[in-house]
Parts: structure tokens; C-alpha cells; sequence
């Protein structure tokens, strides 16, 4: 598989703790790389939908990460809200990991939310 396929690389595996986020920038759009609860690798938009406030500076449990700024909570696999007051899911993007390598390529936004919104 090409780096091309793969995405961007934007960090090691072993760089995120478990329910920690990272904040990293791609091409200068903000994502946060979440590892969830199970020990899974998400990559989310870093900016809540209802306000603009970083998402990877809020709590991780199970497979959801909370906005610290109103308590809005987003599901990492789908992006969709799960808690008021957002209403609008966050781009959610395709993770590759390799070895120990995350790759995250924002051009595969696998749940069809916008990233043009952010």
C-alpha cells in the first residue's frame, strides 16, 4: 500500500494514551486522533459543531468524546451527536495503521458530514 493510499502520517500509536485525544493539524484543518476506551485508533474533526471549541481537549469514554465548552457528545466512529446541544455530526476520517504508524487521509470522510462546514 502507497503513503499516497494511506493518508498523512500524524503520529505513533504509542503517543495517545487510552481515552486520550491528540490534536494535530493536516494541511492546516484540525483533527483529533482518539483512541477510545477498547484501545481503538479514531480520527474525528477537531471542532465541535455547535461551537468552536477544540473536541480534543474534551473527555473520551467508550466510543463518544465530550466538548468540554457545552457537553455536546460525538460517537468517533460515526460522528454523529449523541448529546444536545449539537445537532450536527463532525467529518469523521479514514485511519490506517501500520505498524505502529497512524495515517489519516481527511480526503476519505467516512460518514459524509462535511468537512467545508469547518
Amino acid at each position: 500500500m502507497s503513503e499516497e493510499t494511506k493518508g498523512e502520517l500524524v503520529c505513533n500509536a504509542n503517543d495517545i494514551q487510552v481515552k486520550q485525544a491528540l490534536r494535530v493539524l493536516i494541511d492546516d484543518y484540525p483533527v483529533a486522533i482518539v483512541k477510545d476506551s477498547m484501545g481503538e485508533i479514531h480520527a474525528i474533526a477537531d471542532t465541535c459543531s455547535h461551537a468552536d471549541i477544540s473536541l480534543s481537549e474534551g473527555e473520551v469514554e467508550g466510543c463518544a468524546i465530550e466538548c468540554w465548552g457545552h457537553g455536546s457528545q460525538f460517537d468517533l466512529r460515526s460522528g454523529q451527536p449523541l448529546q444536545l446541544p449539537a445537532y450536527d455530526p463532525v467529518p469523521v476520517f479514514a485511519v490506517t495503521i501500520d505498524g505502529d504508524d497512524v495515517y489519516v487521509d481527511v480526503t476519505n470522510v467516512v460518514n459524509g458530514a462535511s468537512v467545508d462546514n469547518y
